[in-house]
């Protein structure tokens, strides 16, 4: 009895070919990955943890002199910044989340969740354990985690040269051993010191208005001739008046 039930359920799938491309298009959960895994398509409308988890990963995409909210909430800005990452990486350009944009997603970051090209430890030659700042410990390496991806995608954009990273993450005391301000984004944890690298001060300093970062100070800005400095704030500070900033 049981060989007539079974004999027709494998005849019917041996009739129906499944190719993987077609398989992930179906289920994003299919391409599961070491970091976080989407379970379903997001698009606009769509509100939830999933949602941010996308939005931190496309921060770094929301065009000049944008800025975008880390809310769960998938709005237009949202969608927009999805459309310019898939146009970026060659994916079709549709702002909807699905199994392509989560494959180039997985594919760009590390188990720790860090984009591939950078790493909590870059962010970090201060406090190990990330405490001693004007945030908590966790909060402060959350904010490092968006700027990572954000340095990611200006990476891509210049060629996918490496980027040089000369610090991040303050605390209080090291802060104040540098001689830092003390109202410092670096207190914070959402601020980058970049190195001159393969692109030089003032190409950074340029490229960086696009991709989310509301101050930007470099050449020409009391302090800040060796470096370029990157960060998020409420409002925008661009100051590198040798790049025309």
């Amino acid at each position: 009895m049981k060989l007539r039930f079974v004999l027709p359920v494998l005849a019917l799938l041996s009739a129906v070919v499944v190719t993987p491309a077609a398989a992930a298009e179906a289920d994003p959960v299919t391409a599961a990955d070491a970091c976080y895994t989407w379970g379903r398509t997001l698009s606009q409308g769509a509100s939830g943890e999933d949602v941010r988890q996308l939005q931190i990963r496309v921060a770094g995409y929301p065009g000049y002199g944008g800025v975008l909210g880390l809310d769960g909430q998938f709005g237009p800005a949202t969608k927009a910044a999805v459309t310019r990452f898939q146009q970026a990486y060659g994916l079709g350009a549709d702002g909807i989340a699905g199994s392509a944009t989560f494959s180039k997603l997985y594919a760009l970051q590390d188990n720790d969740c860090t984009p591939v090209n950078f790493s909590y430890d870059e962010l970090n030659n201060c406090n190990s354990d990330w405490s001693g700042g004007k945030v908590s410990a966790a909060t402060a390496r959350a904010n490092a985690l968006v700027s990572m991806w954000k340095l990611q995608a200006m990476r891509h954009a210049m060629g996918d040269r490496p980027i040089d990273v000369n610090g991040g993450f303050r605390s209080v005391s090291c802060n104040n051993a540098v001689g830092g301000s003390t109202g410092s984004r670096h207190l914070y944890g959402d601020a980058v010191d970049l190195g001159a690298g393969p692109q030089g001060f003032c190409a950074l300093a340029r490229q960086a208005r696009n991709h989310g970062f509301s101050e930007i100070l470099g050449p020409g800005y009391t302090g800040h001739n060796d470096h370029v400095h990157v960060a998020h704030r409420s409002s925008r500070f661009w100051s590198a008046p040798s790049c025309g900033i």
